[in-house]
């Protein structure tokens, strides 16, 4: 079979147009490459971004925070009288933050030792743990200001110790 020149043409074009997609198809997915590598480590500081944004939500949420109970309005305020009540009525809100944990710890004053909060023992416990699951997530934290009422002699004060709020949640 005499191989003539314009078929022979034609196949230098099909090899040439193959190659230059083949090309195109590499650099391509080398730009994806480059471009995604750093997709997952953006995904994480945006989760961790979310959760301190919904520690400082929590904080300042009706359920947690002092109010005008306290004179002005505060950031970051927890009134921990509302805390206790709503860990005695916690199964009610049980999906209400979407969150595996939320834990009070009281800073300063310190204590020498670490005792959970219940009504036989509040205020003098420095942990108020509202949920408490086996955590298998990101746990992030901010410090609050944790207020309530006291009387001495017969008047009654307001007492704010410094505390941090912690809250755990699952990876989705």
């Amino acid at each position: 079979m005499v191989m003539k020149k314009g078929q022979f043409k034609i196949q230098q074009m099909a090899f040439m147009l193959m190659a230059v997609t083949l090309f195109f198809a590499l650099v391509g997915m080398f730009i994806l490459v480059i471009k995604f590598s750093g997709l997952k480590e953006s995904a994480t500081a945006l989760e961790e971004k979310n959760a301190m944004l919904l520690v400082t939500k929590l904080a300042n949420s009706p359920e947690f925070s002092c109010g005008e109970a306290f004179g002005s309005s505060k950031a970051n305020c927890i009134d921990s009288d509302k805390v206790m009540m709503l860990h005695e009525n916690i199964d009610k809100y049980i999906n209400f933050w979407g969150v595996s944990n939320v834990e009070i710890r009281k800073i300063y004053p310190k204590r020498d030792s670490t005792e959970i909060c219940d009504l036989g023992n509040y205020p003098d416990c420095n942990v108020i743990q509202l949920r408490s699951k086996e955590l298998a997530g990101y746990d992030v934290s901010n410090f609050v200001s944790l207020c309530r009422k006291e009387s001495l002699d017969g008047e009654v004060y307001d007492k704010c110790e410094l505390a941090r709020i912690m809250v755990s949640y699952l990876k989705k």
